[in-house]
């Protein structure tokens, strides 16, 4: 799966992360690589040490947001 282990190292930095909420943090395989006030600050960062590597750029959220469709996606898709 992609991102796989970014989103684990995010998971698993979470309660400290949590302090920054509100913030992007820039994450590669398994480290915290930085954090920044803006996405594309970040996104631009991730970027500029990586290329085109996988990396994970992430606000930093207490609390998750959850998303309800009330049609399978895959719907829209054939629809457009």
């Amino acid at each position: 799966m992609a991102l796989e282990k970014e989103i684990a190292t995010y998971q698993a930095n979470l309660a400290e992360l949590k302090q920054h909420e509100g913030k992007f943090v820039l994450i590669q395989n398994d480290k915290v690589i930085d954090l920044f006030t803006s996405y594309d600050d970040a996104l631009k960062e991730g970027y500029k040490r990586f290329g085109l590597t996988q990396f994970l750029v992430k606000q930093i959220l207490a609390v998750e947001p959850v998303y309800y469709f009330t049609r399978p996606l895959n719907a829209v898709r054939m629809a457009s």
